[in-house]
């Protein structure tokens, strides 16, 4: 039985007698990675001590009689067993191996009496399958040797405290099954601290998510402070988006007691950038390199002093794929008032009563579907999270122990308000947004809870090919966007109305014409959602109403339509909407609303048009009803007639985001094809060269405008169509959704051919 084993006699292989701390610190140490030395007194040690000194047996069985749902006796089970822990004697070899390693490491790194960090590692921490986060305990700047001892009893002590016991029956986990190695590490005087991901937390997409703060760590981890958030896009190394908090507290060194202590972060780094451009491209660096090395994205914990980077955890993100709230559904489209923003931490929306927690003694107010309220969220906090239908804080960034834990038991959480327990009130009824991090005054109606693991997307296993043209994906109905996102498209090119608007029953105009604009606009905010929810924040491209009029005949209100003799060259599109212009606003109302509650992914696109002049007072409807047309809101077009290729210069100059063909209705316009004709079909051809001058030609005149260009027709499901538009620099395609993998590959590959003929002609050169 080893009793001591340093990072260097370890790897991930070790978890058994090193806990997943332990054993990926020395995983990372053999690969290279900066990592203070430090040894690991491994879970053997720590059998023998509850073995040899006779207290195994007593912990058991105050263990078998408890119920961790009910948290007042829950937390004296956990006070009985720690006493028994620290009055326990530790066996005299023990002490003396404990002793003569933490000597050898003072001698390795040179300093008499080194601080050392003393941390917890349980044998079933880290796992790719659980993670323990926060469940034992860490203890800073520790120095000699009885001082080692001492929290080395108490590392094993938390093993049970009451977070851990009731993570480990929560998750099965047999408490006379799970061991804890405790690591003694050199202690990082940190200057700066924090945490990186190695991919989105949450939806698994190739981000790297940075959380910095002055000082050590612990600040950040334990949320204590709202730290700086960077988000870096792994394909290209820049920094997408940077948030700079005011950092009001910090953990440091007391140079004369020797121990960690809390302080006012000093008033000029307040407000302060945390990270250089030099030090996250660095930490980026760094976090693609582990994230190789395990061949699995990972959780980390970083520290710098002097300059130098020290990584001081990796660990496997265990959320990814989870869907922890649930999809707004009926009721969305009602009125929301915004009560307080934070940082989205836990996606999904809940709504429930406030219960404000101040401290642990008021955790058994939470009940079944509340909202816990807090300042910061503790582990000793988990058994009410457990109950909670979602968490609100005062402080923390995405990576505290709120946003970790509430991502994994699956509820929603917003976090780093600022001010939710000052201004929500006890008993109140809210609803809050954990994509986006808003609170809402109120109740929303809620469809679904979260699903079981095995049913969701797995964001991993996806692992989508990377492309600079984005692939996106069409939506005809929202019943479908589920299955939409999972296939991993960069959003939606197409959102199509028809459905959504006419599975009422009724007509449009009867809605407007029977004083009922209201309900129409809520049928509308109720299906547009359920797309933006499930894509958010990526882009949705909702295009207006686009029937033909027989379609419109056999609603109730509807008699009056006119008889034509071909519908698809009829009335219909943008030309229908602006003859009868109530349509067109209610539906420009409803995207106002949901821009209003925070869903500014929407865009609009226009169908049909042949002049300007239908751009152009499609936009003044926009703008009458509070929209901003290529301000607060992505405005564009469908080009889809032969007149709106051959002239889209004049729209540019009337001004449009962006552009996406058609290619349905410009193919049988340009070749004089009616597409449903069965005696033509044979000659109705995307890829006929007059089509193809089209598509090329609006391309090339809207890159040079920077107008961004898309396909949502049929064509951009065809693999040889896609290759001659990315040829040609078109920005996006949209597929239909068993149509994205394959167009993704196609772009994927067509791409390579590019970089790889343009790098064949410099070498000739």
């Amino acid at each position: 039985m080893k009793l001591v084993e340093f990072f260097e006699e370890l790897g991930k292989e070790d978890v058994d007698i090193a806990g997943g701390k332990g054993a990926n610190l020395g995983e990372l140490t053999n690969a290279g990675i900066n990592v203070p030395p430090g040894f690991v007194i491994t879970s053997e040690t720590y059998d023998k001590f509850i073995k040899e000194t006779g207290i195994f047996d007593e912990i058991m069985s105050i263990l078998d009689a408890i119920d961790v749902n009910d948290t007042k006796e829950l937390q004296g089970a956990s006070a009985r067993i720690k006493e028994i822990m620290m009055n326990a004697y530790v066996p005299d070899d023990i002490r003396t191996t404990i002793i003569e390693a933490y000597n050898a490491l003072c001698q390795r790194i040179g300093k008499e009496n080194a601080f050392v960090a003393i941390r917890s590692s349980a044998t079933a921490e880290d796992l790719p399958e659980a993670s323990f986060a926060g469940q034992q305990d860490t203890f800073l700047n520790i120095r000699g040797p009885e001082d080692v001892l001492t929290y080395v009893q108490k590392c094993w002590a938390s093993l049970f405290e009451s977070r851990a016991i009731f993570y480990r029956e929560e998750n099965n986990f047999d408490h006379s099954k799970v061991y804890i190695a405790v690591v003694v590490q050199e202690m990082v005087n940190a200057e700066k601290a924090g945490v990186m991901f190695t991919v989105h937390p949450s939806t698994g997409e190739e981000q790297i998510l940075l959380e910095a703060a002055w000082g050590l760590g612990e600040a950040v981890v334990s949320g204590t402070v709202t730290p700086d958030t960077y988000w870096v896009d792994k394909k290209t190394g820049k920094v997408f988006n940077c948030n700079i908090s005011e950092k009001n507290t910090m953990f440091t060194k007391d140079p004369e007691a020797g121990k960690t202590v809390q302080l006012d972060v000093p008033e000029d780094l307040k407000n302060k950038r945390v990270l250089s451009d030099e030090e996250i491209a660095a930490l980026t660096k760094l976090g693609a390199r582990i994230q190789e090395h395990y061949d699995f994205p990972q959780d980390t914990e970083w520290a710098m002093e002097n300059g130098r980077v020290f990584m001081l955890q990796s660990r496997p993100i265990t959320t990814l794929g989870m869907n922890n709230g649930t999809e707004a559904k009926e009721g969305a489209g009602e009125e929301r008032t915004i009560i307080t923003k934070g940082l989205g931490a836990s996606p999904g929306m809940a709504s429930g009563t406030v219960k404000i927690v101040k401290d642990t003694d008021e955790l058994d107010k939470v009940g079944n579907g509340d909202i816990l309220v807090t300042v910061m969220t503790t582990p000793d906090m988990v058994p009410a999270m457990k109950r909670a239908n979602g968490i609100i804080t005062d402080e923390g960034g995405v990576t505290c122990h709120a946003a970790i834990v509430s991502r994994e038991l699956g509820i929603s959480c917003v976090v780093g308000t600022g001010d939710a327990t000052k201004i929500l009130k006890e008993n109140e009824m809210v609803t809050l947004d954990g994509n986006k991090g808003i609170v809402y005054k109120g109740k929303f109606e809620e469809a679904g809870k979260k699903e079981a693991a095995e049913e969701q997307p797995a964001a991993v296993a996806q692992a989508p090919i990377l492309t600079v043209t984005e692939v996106k994906v069409n939506v005809s109905m929202p019943e479908a966007a589920k299955k939409a996102a999972a296939t991993g498209a960069d959003g939606v090119g197409l959102l199509r109305t028809e459905h959504m608007m006419l599975t009422s029953g009724v007509h449009p105009k009867k809605f407007i014409n029977d004083g009922k604009e209201d309900e129409l606009i809520k049928i509308l905010v109720e299906n547009v959602l359920k797309v933006a929810d499930e894509f958010y924040p990526k882009p949705v491209w909702y295009r207006t109403l686009d029937a033909p009029t027989d379609e419109f005949i056999s609603l109730e209100g509807g008699e009056g339509e006119p008889y034509e003799h071909n519908p698809m060259l009829g009335w219909r599109g943008i030309r229908r909407e602006l003859d009868e212009p109530e349509i067109l606003r209610a539906e420009f109302k409803a995207i106002k609303k949901l821009h209003e509650q925070g869903y500014t992914n929407i865009g609009i696109m226009i169908p049909l048009v042949q002049h300007p002049d239908e751009l152009r007072r499609a936009k003044q409807i926009a703008e009458e009803v509070g929209l901003k047309p290529q301000k607060n809101i992505e405005f564009g077009i469908m080009v889809e007639t032969p007149g709106a290729a051959l002239i889209i210069e004049d729209f540019i100059a009337e001004g449009l985001d962006f552009v996406s063909f058609g290619t349905n209705d410009l193919t049988q316009y340009t070749l004089a094809i009616d597409r449903n004709n069965e005696n033509v079909a044979k000659l109705y051809s995307e890829g006929h060269p007059a089509v193809l001058k089209l598509l090329v030609r609006v391309i090339k005149i809207c890159n040079e405008a920077g107008v961004k260009t898309s396909i949502c027709g049929q064509a951009g499901s065809m693999p040889k169509i896609v290759e001659k538009l990315v040829e040609a620099g078109i920005e996006s395609v949209s597929a239909n959704t068993d149509a994205v993998a394959t167009v993704r590959e196609t772009v994927a590959r067509v791409e390579k051919k590019l970089v790889l003929k343009a790098a064949r002609k410099m070498m000739s050169e």
